[in-house]
């Protein structure tokens, strides 16, 4: 009979996903992460100069991965994410005056719901419970 500690050490746990979108153009996804949404680089990976770039990008607690690998991911994904603060985000997203998007919040029976779209066809949707 094994103990209940030993019972937490052997337990199947997860740590939290780090969702992996598709990019095509590095530029546009760099303007878009990182100048528009305001992430940070974590880290940039490269088998050869030449070849697709796989990039790992974090803001407050939210990791995702980009890559230009074909097999990584399918353009077109909707990640969710849980946010604190949502008409912060909306004000200082509205005040950059990003040409190709200006995201207004939209009041849902869940909740508040802020949507961007990143250049590849990939859709975020920040929710304020």
């Amino acid at each position: 009979m094994i103990s209940t500690e030993q019972a937490k050490q052997t337990a199947i746990r997860f740590d939290k996903p780090i969702p992996i979108l598709r990019s095509f153009d590095e530029a546009k996804a760099r303007e878009f992460y990182l100048d528009f949404l305001g992430f940070s680089v974590e880290f940039e990976h490269r088998f050869e100069a030449d070849l697709p770039l796989y990039l790992g990008i974090s803001r407050d607690g939210l990791q995702l991965h980009l890559s230009e690998h074909h097999g990584d991911a399918s353009p077109g994904a909707t990640i969710f994410v849980p946010t604190h603060n949502i008409e912060q985000l909306r004000d200082e997203l509205q005040a950059k005056r990003y040409g190709y998007g200006r995201p207004d919040i939209v009041e849902q029976g869940w909740g508040k719901v802020l949507e961007v779209y990143d250049p590849f066809g990939n859709r975020i949707r920040f929710c304020q419970s």
